[in-house]
């Protein structure tokens, strides 16, 4: 995994998880504990709410995301830029300041006037904009998204998701973002719930990774919590997200999301990694799809995926014609059956080609088995 430096905030593996505090300069704004249009009131907020709380970037938005606004032009997100740029100029913390925006006629009036990064919303929908982040030699954090600057996020397939992040490519300094939350009526809970459960994947692009995911519905749905009463659902999903290996978490709770944070990476699986003239790194792969999308990055076989990791199943209840068949198939591909001898249970060991060549070859024997067998799907 590549580290980014954001304005020399390094971002890795090597490195703490880095907490993205929110400011918005929009009235629309649907939360209204980040929102300000005074810059003083905004520049007090952000030192003593988002940099004193931990927040290692401060995010300016200029508009609200919520789709039931109007999406400004260029031309009134400049109309703000006034406003965001005197509450950076009135801080006295130290952090980080990125600009969101989808323009990059912003994102450079930003830069040349003090913002250190970019979080581009439409993921490079403005052909330009990597351009202009790749001149100032700034981080960029590219949210996934269709092609079209008024619908940013607005793509429900995990498959998808991946390929758009790859619109208009990858600077040096890009950083991921999957995209949570419902850009779109046609974006449902569960896409946001599968997209989160297969994160690892998004480390195939061998960039680091931003979720944003405070308070989203697809988080409260699941206890049933009000936008108020998300908080703790968002720091369960938030330790989960950073030891499925994300690297930058926006918020509007850091002190909270900072120690949440911190849980998941101090419990994170270690994972062997050398440097020298020849370099070593075990890939966080839990899944052959985290493993497919490296061998994309690379240029491998993606048919090795399927021999990427290793699942164990337990039998219970085998009858010895059960028993002699799952013999039968483990002898034949290469999958280790474990038997035991303080009880009927079995141990069927392999990867999830190997198990479903085993499933195959030990079907047909009892309908037992076969149902048993069936759980043996590899999946991703």
């Amino acid at each position: 995994m590549r580290t980014v430096d954001a304005a020399g905030l390094p971002i890795s593996d090597d490195h703490p998880p880095r907490i993205m505090g929110v400011l918005n300069v929009s009235k629309e704004s649907p939360y209204d504990p980040s929102v300000y249009d005074d810059p003083g009131e905004a520049a007090a907020y952000v030192d003593e709410e988002l940099i004193d709380e931990g927040a290692d970037i401060v995010d300016v938005g200029l508009e609200s995301a919520n789709k039931k606004f109007e999406v400004l032009s260029a031309e009134g997100e400049l109309e703000r830029l006034d406003t965001a740029v005197e509450t950076i100029e009135s801080v006295s913390g130290d952090a980080v300041f990125s600009i969101e925006t989808r323009y990059h006629e912003v994102a450079e009036a930003a830069l040349n006037r003090g913002f250190d990064m970019v979080n581009d919303i439409c993921g490079f929908a403005d052909p330009r904009m990597p351009q202009v982040c790749e001149e100032h030699d700034v981080a960029v954090g590219k949210m996934a998204s269709p092609p079209d600057l008024e619908r940013p996020g607005a793509v429900e397939d995990v498959d998808d998701i991946y390929e758009a992040l790859s619109l208009n490519g990858l600077t040096d300094k890009t950083i991921v973002d999957p995209a949570f939350g419902g850009w779109s009526e046609e974006k449902t809970v569960a896409d946001d719930r599968e997209t989160f459960r297969r994160l690892r994947e998004f480390r195939g692009y061998d960039r680091p990774i931003l979720v944003s995911i405070n308070r989203k519905n697809f988080l409260r749905s699941v206890a049933g919590r009000d936008t108020e009463g998300a908080l703790p659902v968002s720091l369960a999903a938030t330790s989960m997200a950073v030891e499925r290996g994300a690297h930058v978490v926006r918020t509007h709770d850091v002190a909270e999301t900072r120690d949440a944070a911190l849980i998941g990476a101090e419990f994170a699986r270690d994972r062997a990694r050398t440097t020298g003239e020849v370099s070593v790194e075990e890939l966080d792969v839990a899944t052959p799809g985290d493993a497919r999308r490296h061998l994309d990055r690379v240029g491998g076989d993606p048919a090795v995926a399927g021999d990427a990791v290793a699942r164990v199943f337990e039998f219970d209840g085998l009858d010895p014609e059960e028993l002699g068949a799952l013999r039968a198939a483990a002898a034949g591909t290469g999958v280790h059956l474990g038997e035991g001898t303080a009880s009927n249970g079995s141990l069927l060991v392999g990867t999830p080609r190997m198990l479903a060549a085993a499933a195959d070859a030990a079907s047909g024997v009892t309908e037992g088995l076969d149902a048993a067998l069936a759980v043996l799907d590899p999946g991703e």
